[in-house]
């Protein structure tokens, strides 16, 4: 299980009604029923989901079904359930009865590595397990190039084969992490859920991966605050959404050194840490798109990013550098 950072801490207050924080959805009330939120511990983060416009009673039937169905996946995707397939795929090298969810979420994640030219890549997991294994949080870390060099010949998604329910590696010592689009993929079947029992005024935040649908009252869209990329209390920017997703990705909050040199989002050719860029929102149709198209772009030059999503109709993107320096796309300001 992860541990919390502070800007998860914060966003768990938000939720619960502390004023604006990532993902909390702020404005005038429905007319006809107050909005109900209800957060749980899931993933590792904290998940939460507010729906508007039903009874109390709906709103509680409906919560119960999604945050099931986020514990339902969450047990096929996780790294950390040393019970789920993912983890099982990791150990063995080959899973052959695969269930049909991750093979799927495989092949996504591929497609996504194709459109972002390799950027991003699920297969980056050794390079993580060799920084988790040298970190050094309060000080400085030293990786041996011999052991990076090593690791990174175990990236790359030509190495992953899938198919007819099989997974497997082509290379001993291989590993994927879905870390970058499972939690956007579960806050969207969350989604799924809570429209298909009605409820379809509602915001679901998984840790930071957002998906809007409807409005928040008649005429008033979803407000979502994106968080600081230093991890701290402030709040740059603000957006309004409706039927459409929002994920950020930052390096404020998995690092294995006091400076943040090395950290969660790693580059999969060159296995090293990017070292100009703060976080990345990305704007999408899916949660899952936004996930991903976060990760990826973290990891490339800003300018790359902004025409990568230029190429994209109907994404946005926000990004922040370490030095304090703003990037955005041509319509990010539609958003504001």
């Amino acid at each position: 299980m992860k541990t919390f950072s502070r800007r998860t801490f914060l966003g768990m207050a938000g939720l619960t009604g502390a004023g604006l924080c990532l993902g909390l959805p702020v404005g005038a009330r429905a007319a006809q029923a107050l909005p109900v939120t209800e957060t749980r511990v899931q993933m590792g983060t904290y998940v939460g989901i507010t729906v508007a416009g039903v009874s109390a009673m709906q709103a509680e039937e409906a919560l119960g079904r999604a945050f099931a169905e986020v514990a339902r996946l969450e047990a096929v995707f996780s790294r950390f359930d040393g019970a789920s397939p993912v983890s099982e795929l990791n150990r063995a090298g080959r899973l052959p009865d695969a269930p049909a969810e991750l093979v799927t979420l495989v092949d996504r994640a591929r497609r996504y590595g194709s459109l972002t030219d390799g950027a991003f890549d699920i297969t980056v997991q050794p390079v993580v397990d060799l920084f988790r294994r040298n970190g050094n949080p309060r000080g400085t870390m030293h990786v041996d190039e011999a052991d990076l060099k090593a690791a990174r010949e175990l990236v790359g998604l030509a190495h992953l084969q899938s198919g007819s329910g099989r997974l497997g590696f082509d290379r001993s010592g291989m590993g994927i992490t879905l870390d970058g689009i499972a939690k956007g993929h579960i806050a969207d079947m969350a989604s799924a859920v809570l429209t298909a029992h009605g409820v379809t005024d509602h915001i679901v935040n998984a840790g930071g991966d957002i998906m809007v649908r409807g409005m928040k009252a008649p005429d008033t869209a979803w407000r979502v605050a994106v968080a600081s990329p230093n991890g701290g209390a402030s709040y740059p920017e603000t957006v309004r959404l409706t039927e459409c997703a929002i994920a950020t990705s930052g390096t404020s909050e998995v690092y294995f050194d006091a400076r943040h040199q090395h950290h969660h989002l790693i580059t999969p050719v060159a296995g090293r840490s990017p070292a100009s860029t703060g976080s990345v929102s990305v704007i999408a149709p899916t949660v899952m798109e936004a996930d991903a198209l976060a990760t990826a772009l973290s990891v490339i030059p800003p300018q790359d990013a902004l025409r990568l999503v230029a190429s994209l109709p109907g994404r946005a993107c926000c990004i922040f550098t370490r030095d304090g320096r703003r990037f955005t796309s041509s319509n990010w300001a539609t958003f504001a």
